[in-house]
C-alpha cells in the first residue's frame, strides 16, 4: 500500500468581536480593591498580555468552532467536501457530557446550505490545550492509513478560557477557533507522522472540576511543568530524528509554539535554545528575529489565550509574516508545532511547508480579526462572565433579530438542556 504524505492543507481563524483592554478591567477593578490593583498590574508586566476577546451572549464553543469550519469550507468547499471522512473538534470546552462539539458542528454547517455528508466520522479529543493537536495528528494518521489521496478531514481547536474574576488569572482569558483541513498531499505543511516527539505526566498544575465553568491554574507551578515537558518531548523527537537538538533548532525556520500568554512562549523557546544552542541574550533576540517567531505570537497579547487552537493562530500568523518576507522562498521551509497540554502532556511535530503554501497563505485576510474588534460597555463583559445563564435569563438576553447575517447562534435551550443552534442567513 502507497504511504501517501498527509498534512495541513489550509487553516481559518475566527475570533468574537467584543473586547476588554487590560487596562479598562485594572481601572475597574482598582477601583474595588487597591490591593488586587497591585497584583493585576503586576500580573500584565510578567505576562505581556494587552486584551481580551470574549463571546457574545448567543456564542458559545460550539458556534465559535461552526464559524471558523464554516470559513474554511468555503474556501475549500469542492474538494474537501466531496471526500470529508473526519470531523473532529479539540477542546476542553465541552457543551454537553456526551454530545461531542463536532456533532454539533455537523448539523450548523448542513443548515448552512454546505454539503457535509453524513458518511463521515464526528468525534471530540479533550487534553487540556493539546485536544487540537491530538485530533490533527490523529486524523491525518487515519488518512494516511487508509491508502487514499481524495479523502479529507477538517479538524477544529476552539476554546472559551475562563477563570475566576477579581484573581490574576483573569487576564488571561480569551476565546476563538481555528479550523484545519487535513488532506493526504497537503497543500500547505506536509506533517512528519513518523518523528513525533511526546512527553506525558500525571500533575495538578491546571483542571476544571466537574461542575465548575473557570479552571483552577497554579501558575508558576504550570510554567514549570510547560517547560519541562517542551524539552522532554523536543528530546524525544531529536532521538526520533536522529539528529542533535543544536542541529533540529538550527534548521527549524517557524516555530509554532502554545501560547498561553505572551510572554510564556518567548520563555519557553528561550530556555530551549539557550540550553541547545549556548546562544546569549543577543544572539536569541536575533534566532527569534530571522525566524518571526514574535511575528507569530504578537496576536496572543491581543486576543487572549483560547487554550486548544493558541499554537495554530501563531502558526498562522508565523506563515503569513514568512510570505511576506520571503514570499515564493517560503516552499521547503520547515516548520516545529510545540503543543502543550496541561496535566499534562506535550507534542513536539515537525513539518516542512509546500510548493502550493504561497497560493494557500495569500488568501487568507488576517487583519479582520481587528477590523471586527468592539469595545463594548464594562457591562458586556461582567455579562459574559456571569455565564452560563439559566434558560430564562438566556432567552431574555438573546434577540435573534439583533445577530448578523452568517453567524451560528444559540438559538435555544430547551427546559430538558438540549442545545439548539440556528444559523441565520
Amino acid at each position: 500500500m502507497t504511504v501517501n504524505p498527509v498534512g495541513i492543507s489550509d487553516l481559518a481563524l475566527y475570533v468574537p468581536d467584543p473586547v476588554i483592554e487590560l487596562k479598562t478591567l485594572l481601572a475597574r477593578r482598582a477601583a474595588e480593591d487597591a490591593t488586587l490593583a497591585r497584583r493585576l498590574q503586576r500580573a500584565i508586566e510578567t505576562t505581556g498580555q494587552q486584551a481580551i476577546r470574549y463571546p457574545r451572549p448567543w456564542e458559545d464553543n460550539a458556534t465559535l468552532s461552526a464559524q471558523a469550519a464554516h470559513s474554511l469550507l468555503q474556501r475549500n468547499s469542492s474538494d474537501a467536501l466531496a471526500g470529508l471522512r473526519y470531523l473532529a473538534v479539540g477542546t476542553e470546552t465541552g457543551v454537553d457530557h456526551s454530545k461531542p462539539v463536532a456533532a454539533y458542528v455537523e448539523g450548523m454547517l448542513q443548515q448552512a446550505g454546505l454539503p457535509v455528508p453524513e458518511s463521515m466520522s464526528t468525534f471530540q479529543v479533550q487534553h487540556a490545550c493539546a485536544g487540537g493537536t491530538i485530533s490533527m495528528l490523529s486524523v491525518g494518521a487515519l488518512l494516511q492509513a487508509c491508502g487514499r489521496d481524495d479523502e479529507s478531514g477538517v479538524v477544529i481547536c476552539s476554546d472559551i478560557a475562563r477563570y475566576e474574576s477579581r484573581t490574576t488569572a483573569e487576564i488571561t482569558q480569551g476565546a476563538g477557533a481555528v479550523a484545519m483541513l487535513i488532506e493526504p498531499n497537503p497543500a500547505l505543511i506536509e506533517l512528519d507522522l513518523r518523528t513525533q516527539g511526546y512527553s506525558s505526566r500525571d500533575v495538578d498544575d491546571f483542571f476544571r472540576p466537574l461542575g465548575s465553568v473557570t479552571a483552577r491554574v497554579r501558575g508558576g507551578y504550570s510554567v514549570q511543568c510547560y517547560n519541562d515537558a517542551f524539552e522532554h518531548a523536543f528530546l524525544d523527537h531529536c532521538r526520533r530524528v536522529g539528529r542533535s537538538p543544536h542541529q533540529v533548532l538550527r534548521e527549524t525556520d517557524v516555530f509554532a509554539l502554545h501560547v498561553p500568554f505572551y510572554k510564556m512562549a518567548i520563555t519557553a523557546l528561550h530556555r530551549l535554545v539557550t540550553r541547545h544552542m549556548e546562544l546569549d541574550g543577543e544572539q536569541f533576540e536575533s534566532f527569534m528575529r530571522e525566524r518571526g517567531f514574535l511575528q507569530g505570537i504578537d496576536v496572543a497579547a491581543r486576543i487572549g489565550n483560547i487554550y486548544s487552537g493558541a499554537a495554530y493562530v501563531a502558526l498562522m500568523f508565523s506563515l503569513a509574516d514568512r510570505y511576506r518576507t520571503f514570499g515564493d522562498g517560503i516552499v521547503g521551509k520547515r516548520v516545529l508545532i510545540g503543543s502543550y497540554g496541561s496535566g499534562n502532556t506535550m507534542t513536539v511535530v515537525a513539518g516542512r511547508i509546500t510548493e502550493s503554501a504561497p497560493r494557500v497563505i495569500e488568501r487568507w485576510n488576517l487583519d479582520l480579526i481587528w477590523k471586527d474588534e468592539a469595545e463594548l460597555p464594562f457591562a458586556d463583559y461582567e455579562t459574559w462572565m456571569g455565564a452560563p445563564y439559566p434558560v430564562e435569563r438566556y432567552r431574555a438576553l438573546v434577540d435573534p433579530a439583533l445577530i448578523p447575517e452568517r453567524r451560528y447562534y444559540l438559538a435555544d435551550i430547551r427546559d430538558d438542556g438540549y442545545r439548539e443552534y440556528r444559523f441565520k442567513q
